[in-house]
């Protein structure tokens, strides 16, 4: 695979997740969850980690978000779908989206 420079590599991790089912999985077993990009594959979201946050990677799995159904004014809709990925890292490493000094 080859090296991805950083524009292409914020455009794979849109945004992380950070709810109380994520920050319980954070805690406990070192798994963060990111919403990626539609077309963002499994070896490139384990690389776009890698080098942004400089950690390693153990396993990355992958969930198609779809979306609801929602009603305006009695006219049906529908909000866009997304991909979410969760992030397992290797023993020893850690992300710290709050900045926390220790």
């Amino acid at each position: 695979m080859k090296k991805m420079s950083g524009d292409e590599l914020a455009d794979i991790l849109l945004e992380p997740r950070i709810t109380e089912k994520s920050t319980m999985l954070g805690e406990q077993h070192k798994q963060f969850v990111f919403k990626v990009a539609q077309g963002a594959r499994k070896p490139q979201i384990k690389q776009a980690v890698e080098t942004m946050f400089s950690v390693q990677v153990d396993s990355v799995r992958v969930c198609n978000v779809h979306g609801k159904q929602k009603y305006f004014k009695q006219r049906a809709g529908r909000r866009p779908g997304w991909k979410k990925a969760y992030v397992k890292l290797k023993p020893g490493f850690d992300i710290d989206f709050m900045g926390a000094q220790k």
